[in-house]
Formats: C-alpha cells, sequence, structure tokens
C-alpha cells in the first residue's frame, strides 16, 4: 500500500500539495537534460557514500553438503513443479549457483557446510515493501488504509531526520533478512536526497539485494535519475523503479514518471484499487492511457479489479504484488488471485511494510493460501502450497523483470540461497517437509542465508550486525519521533 499519500483525493491533501504545479515546472526532457553535471559529481550535499555490506565470512566457493531436501524451483533439475532433490548438494562459487546434485566434488578452497537434515530453497523474493515504516509498528491497529494513512502514515513520514530513516531502514531490512528475505522491492515516497542517501546506505549495509523504487513530485523528478546514477548503480546488489501514483487527478505526473522510467530502462511500480472506493481514480485506465500498460509495470495490491481489467492485466504481461497480510489487516479486501493466476498474471508476495508489523515470510505465505480458501470455502482453490513457494521466490522474480537472475537455483544464477532447520519445536517431526515450509515454518527456523552467495545469517545468527545495538538505536529513534510529535 501506499505509505504517505495513497489517495489524490479531497482527503488526501499531502499528496495534493505534493504534486500540484508551479510555474515553470520541468517537463520531462527538462528533468533528464539537467544532469549531467550531477552525474558527474556523485553524493553531493556533503552527504556519506554508502558503505558496502558485511565482510565476506566464507570463502569464494561454498557447498551446502548433503541437504536433506533441496527445492530448486526449476523441475528440470529434480521432481515435479518445485524441482525436488533429496540428499543433494549445492555448489556456490564467486557468488553465482555453479551446480546442484548429489555427491558434488568440492573445488579446492570451497568451504564445505554440512547440511545434513536441512532444506535448501531459493531466498524469498519480497516484491513490495516500505522499510522505514519499521518505525510505527503496531500503529492504528483499529484503522483501514484511510485511517491508517491519515493518523499514523503522514505524520511520521515527513518527521523523520534522515540519520534516524537510516536506523528504521536497517532495523525493517535485517528483520527480513532473519525471515529469509534474500530480494526485496522498496516503495519509497518522495525524499530529500540527503535522506535518500541515508536510506540507501541502510539498504546497502545490511547486504540485502534490493529495488529502490523512487516516487517524486514533478518538481523533484530530476533526483529519480540522480538517485539512480549516483546511489544506485554503483551498487552491485541494487536496481531501480520510479514508483507512481496511478490517477486521473494527476495523470500529467504519471505521464512523467512513466517516461523517466523508459528512459532509465526500468519498471514503473504504482499501488492500484488497493480499496474499492479508489477506482474513482480510474488508475488502470490512467496507466493504459499514457502507455504504461506492459511488462515494465508492477501494480501493487490490485484487489479490486474487475474482469475486463484483469483481462487487460493479462493481455499485456503487466505484473502484481499480492500483499495478504497488509490487506487484512486494514480491511482492504481479499486480491482475486485464483482469476489472476488462470489468465498467467505474474505475480509475487509482498510484506507492505508497517502494515505487516513484521517480516514473516512464512505468515505471508500461509496467509496467500488461507484467504482463498477462506473466501471460496474450498480447499483446492488456488494457491496450494507449491504455488505459494513459487510465487516467494521465482514468481516474485518474474513479477520484478529478474527471473533470468534470481528466483531459482538453476546454475548460472545468483547465488541467493535459503538453508532452513526442520528440527525444531514448531517443525518437527517430519510428515510432510514442503507443506511444514509454508504451514509450520517461522523466521527462527531459517538456519542460514546467503545473497550472492556471502552469509548474511549463518548457525541461526544474522552475520556482520549487532541485533541489539540495531534495536537500541531504532528505539531512541522512535522517542524522538514521539518528543517530536
Amino acid at each position: 500500500m501506499d505509505r504517505n499519500s495513497e489517495c489524490p483525493d479531497a482527503a488526501s491533501t499531502d499528496l495534493t500539495e505534493l504534486t500540484a504545479r508551479r510555474p515553470g515546472a520541468l517537463g520531462r526532457r527538462g528533468v533528464l537534460t539537467g544532469l549531467g553535471a550531477a552525474a558527474a559529481a556523485p553524493f553531493l550535499l556533503g552527504a556519506e557514500r554508502p558503505r558496502p555490506g558485511p565482510a565476506e565470512p566464507s570463502a569464494r566457493s561454498t557447498l551446502l553438503r548433503n541437504a536433506a531436501l533441496v527445492l530448486t524451483m526449476d523441475p528440470a533439475l529434480g521432481d515435479g513443479p518445485l524441482g525436488s532433490l533429496g540428499h543433494a548438494d549445492v555448489l556456490m562459487r564467486d557468488g553465482v549457483i555453479t551446480a546442484v546434485g548429489r555427491r558434488l566434488p568440492a573445488p579446492p578452497g570451497t568451504r564445505t557446510v554440512d547440511a545434513s537434515g536441512k532444506l535448501v530453497l531459493p531466498g524469498f523474493v519480497d516484491v513490495h515493501t516500505h522499510l522505514w515504516q519499521s518505525s510505527m509498528r503496531g500503529g492504528c491497529a483499529d484503522r483501514d488504509l484511510f485511517g491508517w494513512l491519515a493518523d499514523c502514515n503522514r505524520g511520521t513520514f515527513s518527521r523523520i531526520t534522515p540519520e534516524d530513516m537510516y536506523r528504521f531502514v536497517r532495523l525493517g531490512a535485517l528483520d527480513s533478512v532473519q525471515s529469509g528475505v534474500t530480494t526485496l522491492v522498496d516503495w519509497v515516497d518522495a525524499l530529500p536526497y540527503d535522506t535518500t542517501v541515508q536510506y540507501v546506505r541502510a539498504l546497502a549495509d545490511t547486504g540485502v539485494r534490493f529495488t529502490y523504487a523512487m516516487f517524486q513530485a514533478e518538481r523533484d523528478a530530476a533526483l529519480i535519475t540522480r538517485t539512480k546514477r549516483e546511489l544506485i548503480d554503483p551498487l552491485p546488489l541494487a536496481s531501480a523503479q520510479v514508483a507512481t501514483h496511478a490517477a486521473r487527478a494527476i495523470q500529467g505526473l504519471n505521464r512523467l514518471h512513466w517516461e523517466i522510467a523508459q528512459d532509465l530502462g526500468v519498471m514503473l511500480n504504482s499501488h492500484v484499487l488497493e480499496r474499492d472506493e479508489q477506482r474513482a481514480d480510474d488508475p488502470v485506465r490512467t496507466l493504459t492511457d499514457i502507455g504504461a500498460l506492459g511488462p515494465r509495470l508492477l501494480m501493487n495490491h490490485a484487489i479490486h479489479l474487475d474482469d475486463g481489467e484483469l483481462d487487460a492485466l493479462a493481455a499485456h504481461d503487466v505484473r502484481v504484488a499480492h500483499c495478504p497480510l497488509s490487506n487484512m489487516r486494514l480491511a482492504s479486501g481479499i486480491m482475486r488471485l485464483p482469476e489472476l493466476a488462470r489468465r498467467g498474471v505474474k505475480t509475487g508476495l509482498g510484506q507492505d511494510g508497517g502494515t505487516n508489523d513484521t517480516s514473516d515470510f512464512f505468515a505471508l505465505m500461509k496467509t496467500a493460501l488461507g484467504l482463498q480458501r477462506a473466501r471460496a470455502l474450498r480447499a483446492s482453490v488456488f494457491p496450494q502450497v507449491h504455488d505459494v513457494l513459487r510465487m516467494a521466490t521465482l514468481g516474485g522474480a518474474e513479477a520484478i523483470g529478474m527471473a533470468g537472475e534470481i528466483g531459482s537455483l538453476t546454475p548460472g544464477k545468483r547465488a541467493d540461497v535459503v538453508v532452513i532447520e526442520p528440527a525444531a519445536l514448531n517443525f518437527a517431526p517430519r510428515f510432510d517437509w514442503v507443506n511444514q515450509i509454508v504451514f509450520n515454518g517461522r523466521p527462527e527456523n531459517v538456519d542460514s542465508v546467503y545473497v550472492d552467495g556471502r552469509a548474511l545469517k549463518s548457525g541461526g545468527r544474522l552475520v556482520g550486525a549487532d541485533p541489539d545495538r540495531v534495536v537500541r538505536e531504532a528505539e531512541s529513534a522512535a522517542a524522538r519521533l514521539r518528543a517530536a510529535s
């Protein structure tokens, strides 16, 4: 969901002010041609360059040896739709999956990790979140979307200092990593450049693979390109999207955002029909009219689509982010997920920041499955367990156009891997491990997380991060926010 100003109506004065045109406002070419100097002078304003992520704790080559079950998400590598292999190894070298199979030889210098009894699968892909909202977990618990935006979101976002933004984002990102997330898409509303620097720095310091989706009003649209060139492009684990609020009232801004996205060669990312009341904004037709419908469009939520709109998404290969925990908390509705699946629409799962409250990707999968069963009163309805596991991994990668790099353990892809320990009170005994991942799994069952072959969690503990310190700093930042309110 949009976390600062989703609705361009009378109740959303922040968005109205944010997107108001002023004399001499830049058109697309003015935005894009005035950036040569900025691109040549990275990190102006005296801002600190994002620091690299945690130091590499392992060898260039790592072999996960004799896992009880490997879910490759590649049917060509194993059995069934999840490409399952029992008692198998996974070899990672220089950040890439180089081999998956049984009794793989260990190249010289390889670090061998005993994965006996454990489950191995690709890292989870969170296709929609707002990490800064860790600043207000549990807030506005009795509000729907519009009440949450008005009473929690807007007043908090604008008061966070650059330094405290770093603390909140790092807290949220590390919480995601410990749950098995290796790639996330962070939708970020308009920020000053110095705050953006700290936001990106927090993500980079975490070591997670991330896509930074940037919204700016027309007057500050040049910051989108500047941020990509100066902050995102230098980071090997980072990529960019352009964020927008699709609505007829600001179609000119939507068009500008789409044109910038095209020039930068990135996706456009928009919230669409999270609540039925937003149909008055005419978001789908607005996106159609600006020419954005296609595989470079990611729609978040997309709950209240009609049949014609579902057909249009399928015909144009539009991608969708499903955020069931947030949609449930905010009484927004239940996505027509089976209908999207029947039409072949590529759909991933999103945590959606503060209204998920904690980054539990297992709860997200279970909710995506359970909500459809509760609505249909049938256990056979889409998605089944293997469907939500795919949505959490390869399906998410497909939704954000990264399936050629991540989402499965196919040799040649980046080594983003999760190791799960099933020998736990909440998980054991073994009955059907694939089902148990979804129905029984919790973040504490995640033994190890690798991003680009680098261990970010190992033996159940985060690597290169002090959780106690991260929590203390976030608590101090939250106290400053409350004192300033």
